[in-house]
């Protein structure tokens, strides 16, 4: 069951300390703010900084595909909420993540567990990732430092490529679609877990219109070269208030 639950919570990523600076790099500042145009303008992705969406898609483990659904609240990148249900060779799983700040808490079943220590820098990191690489403008705000380095092919396509540094010291990569500008990929070596660390990427594909905002509908995820986690947006909606108990621990049944 353990590898089970490793594997449902890798699904938060398809999608401070000390003193930050924003990016100053020219090169990376251009990349960024044609990604934030093509994206749909700062003015709709500040909007979506509170935001609930609905997801599908399938992990593969060990050449089997376990269906899952996903439903996501968010707001910035310190706060968020995850349920989730799989099915694994016909065992049915259902969980929920919280992030609350500097709190966190996962369920599974009816037990309810405090992430802490370790495991929550590595939850932090799990959801910044997962909104960031949509969510661009958040690299011009403190917390994040940015540089350009070379291009690359994505899928065959050229790609402008930034180097972040996140909030905790840690670096991961993002790639927008040279002529489109449109993010199309992310690289990071993540933790699972367990606590084991592995590299992880995703890339992004068929972006839809939601009022405005452009996200990408599909991505497909590798874990160490291998597919691992497709997922579907079915639903994106920005919205003005969330209930109070959003980011409430989750309660044991």
């Amino acid at each position: 069951m353990t590898r089970f639950q490793s594997a449902i919570l890798a699904t938060s990523l398809v999608f401070g300390l000390g003193q930050w600076t924003k990016a100053d790099d020219q090169e990376a500042k251009a990349v960024i703010e044609k990604a934030i145009n093509a994206l749909g303008g700062a003015q709709k992705l500040d909007a979506a900084k509170t935001a609930t969406w609905k997801s599908n898609g399938k992990i593969t483990i060990e050449d089997n595909d376990n269906k899952f659904t996903s439903k996501v609240t968010a707001q910035g990148i310190n706060h968020f909420r995850q349920e989730f249900e799989a099915d694994f060779n016909g065992n049915p799983i259902k969980g929920i993540t919280v992030l609350d700040g500097d709190k966190a808490w996962r369920k599974f079943g009816e037990d309810t567990n405090k992430i802490e220590d370790e495991a929550l820098a590595n939850e932090k990191r799990v959801v910044y990732l997962q909104i960031v690489a949509q969510m661009p403008t958040y690299l011009n705000e403190k917390g994040f430092k940015v540089e350009s380095v070379k291009d690359e092919n994505v899928d065959g396509k050229p790609a402008a490529v930034l180097k972040v540094t996140g909030p905790e010291g840690k670096d991961f990569q993002l790639f927008f679609d040279k002529q489109s500008g449109l993010p199309v990929r992310f690289t990071a070596t993540v933790n699972d877990f367990q606590g084991e660390e592995y590299k992880h990427e995703t890339t992004f594909s068929n972006y839809k219109d939601f009022d405005g905002l452009k996200r990408a509908t599909k991505s497909e995820t590798k874990r160490n070269g291998k597919k691992f986690i497709d997922v579907e947006l079915t639903e994106f909606k920005v919205v003005d208030k969330l209930d109070p108990k959003a980011f409430a621990a989750p309660k044991s049944e």
